[in-house]
């Protein structure tokens, strides 16, 4: 699995189609997912599907080889983040070859990688394997790693146990070894409204939510200046982010509702848990008090959006090895982004990442994998 593998005609066709599909997570993805399970299966590959609540997206699992436990997972999602306000200079939905470059949604996140195995299914399925070779597509890993649980789950059910999983996120096909974490949340404050000359008889929501939001800033703060740190990755503690708001409707009116998300992406030793503990404990104790004695029915609501766990991997761990063996790679990383492979280390899967392309080039306008 080279990263000029995509190169190959072969891959390349496949890549091709693959882009094709307009898979963002907002949509459906079964027009891939039927494509890519036909193909398997005209290579012998034993498939199975599990879906969402509304049947609209798809898991895919397949296996060539021998029944029975063992073998490794070769994963990846089928789902892309939007195109919406991005300069594209040609159509993001059909791959365009110039200078080595490959460029479409999904080329280097990580429609390339489903590509090559795709590519490479029919060789797999005429070699005399001694252990089964699985193929698992997920559906909204861009929205949460939402498909992945699902497919596990069905795993689980069915008695399948593979020995292994490699996630072809794109890493230059440097072994990743371990990933941050991460929990987000959306916090709705409520208030109570009034004139904004009698703002003291009211309780402004927007406030409340910049006292939490400040709180939330000095712990980014002080896991930045005091750790602990690992410098194995590229941002070396835990970071804590708030990156949507909403609040407020005239300057005149004390405003009775602000809505903002935040998160935390931990390294692997930090638990999250204990991270938002702190902060609703300083939300229950210190700036709910203020609000609730002008009126009782004010404070705040925080529900989860996402959660991930974090990814982590002895360097002598017996999967690192083989990714390195696989890939002809003999280093290893850390990241800050995560993937789905923690939820398989979680269920007792052994997991790295490792694929084509740069992570650099994901989400982003003109979205490229180098080939050659």
């Amino acid at each position: 699995m080279q990263t000029s593998a995509a190169a190959q005609p072969a891959s390349l066709e496949f890549i091709r189609r693959l882009i094709a599909f307009p898979t963002v997570s907002r949509e459906s993805n079964l027009e891939l997912i039927e494509f890519a399970r036909a193909h398997l299966a005209a290579a012998g590959a034993v498939t199975r599907l599990t879906y969402d609540d509304e049947r609209r997206k798809a898991n895919l699992f397949a296996s060539l080889g021998p029944a029975g436990d063992g073998g490794i997972v070769l994963s990846g999602h089928t789902d892309v983040v939007p195109v919406d306000r991005q300069a594209w200079t040609s159509d993001p939905f059909a791959l365009r070859e110039c200078d080595g470059r490959l460029y479409g949604r999904g080329s280097a996140d990580m429609k390339s990688f489903v590509a090559i195995v795709l590519a490479f299914a029919p060789e797999f399925a005429r070699r005399p394997l001694k252990q089964p070779l699985h193929i698992a597509l997920s559906y909204d890993e861009e929205v949460g790693c939402i498909g992945v649980g699902r497919l596990i789950a069905d795993l689980d059910n069915a008695g399948i146990r593979p020995a292994a999983c490699i996630v072809g996120e794109p890493t230059q096909m440097r072994p990743v070894i371990a990933h941050k974490g991460k929990l987000s949340y959306r916090c709705t404050v409520r208030g109570l409204s009034c004139h904004s000359a009698y703002a003291p008889q009211g309780v402004n929501a927007v406030e409340a939510a910049a006292e939490a939001i400040a709180f939330l800033k000095g712990m980014a703060r002080r896991y930045r200046d005091r750790g602990p740190y690992d410098r194995g990755f590229d941002v070396a503690h835990t970071t804590v982010h708030t990156g949507v708001i909403r609040g407020g409707t005239a300057l005149n009116i004390v405003p009775n509702e602000c809505v903002f998300d935040f998160e935390f992406r931990n390294l692997p030793g930090d638990d999250p848990e204990a991270m938002y503990a702190e902060f609703r404990n300083h939300i229950a104790t210190v700036i709910e008090p203020e609000m609730r004695a002008v009126d009782p029915a004010c404070g705040f609501s925080i529900s989860p959006l996402s959660a991930m766990p974090a990814l982590s991997n002895a360097p002598e761990a017996a999967i690192v090895g083989l990714a390195q063996e696989l890939s002809g790679n003999h280093e290893f990383g850390k990241v800050s982004f995560g993937t789905e492979a923690a939820h398989f280390q979680r269920r007792g899967i052994p997991a790295v990442v490792c694929g084509p392309g740069s992570i650099a080039q994901a989400h982003k306008a003109d979205e490229y994998v180098e080939i050659g």
